[in-house]
């Protein structure tokens, strides 16, 4: 799937939908979020739901890399869930957070002049995508999303999707253990008829934001 999301509610309105406390002082995210930009995640923590913001992606830093004096890459996709990378990590709960996102996009046409298509959720003005997050030496807070097979309306654009939740999901998600969490990556995804698809002709690097999102904050 494509490495773009954003969330186009205020962060009062998010901590409303999750009923998480909202952190101290302003919190900054990119309202187009790519990989290596700020994002909006709730976890928890003693018990309590959690609002920051957290760089997307974790990073990875191969030895040709290295050898190179290349910068690490930005891993943001969780399709592998017995890869090193993820494995002691999944099954651990406290590691669990959602991701929140109003729209998420894939590039769209022909090579060269591929432009940006939206997805959202109908009666959904705030998602939530299952995500994984941790606070690492050097690069701070980070997260990434997993992802699933793709249902018909998304397919057209990318075989994967992420894999989104519905509120009565995220306790389980919060809190289960791993054969929870490979339940949720192998379920049926989100029925194509709930979803909002927003076919546009903005280019994919334009940073356009969907044009449909005011009528969706007005549910809020």
């Amino acid at each position: 799937m494509s490495r773009l999301h954003t969330t186009l509610a205020s962060v009062g309105e998010v901590a409303m939908h999750f009923g998480a406390a909202l952190p101290q002082g302003p919190v900054h995210f990119a309202r187009e979020t790519t990989e290596g930009a700020d994002g909006l995640v709730v976890f928890e923590s003693r018990g309590r739901r959690l609002l920051r913001s957290m760089g997307w992606g974790f990073p990875r830093l191969t030895r040709e890399m290295r050898e190179h004096g290349d910068d690490p890459q930005r891993l943001g996709l969780v399709a592998d869930l017995t890869n090193p990378m993820w494995e002691h990590m999944v099954v651990d709960p406290r590691y669990r957070c959602l991701i929140v996102l109003t729209h998420f996009a894939n590039p769209d046409g022909a090579p060269g002049h591929k432009t940006r298509t939206w997805f959202s959720v109908k009666h959904a003005p705030v998602m939530a995508w299952a995500g994984f997050c941790r606070n690492l030496p050097d690069y701070g807070p980070v997260y990434a999303g997993m992802t699933m097979v793709a249902n018909a309306a998304v397919m057209p654009t990318n075989d994967r999707m992420p894999v989104l939740l519905d509120p009565h999901d995220y306790d389980a998600w919060l809190h289960g253990g791993i054969r929870d969490v490979i339940g949720f990556q192998h379920r049926a995804p989100f029925a194509a008829e709930r979803m909002v698809v927003e076919q546009t002709e903005d280019l994919w690097r334009s940073g356009k934001l969907p044009a449909k999102a005011q009528p969706q904050l007005a549910l809020l």
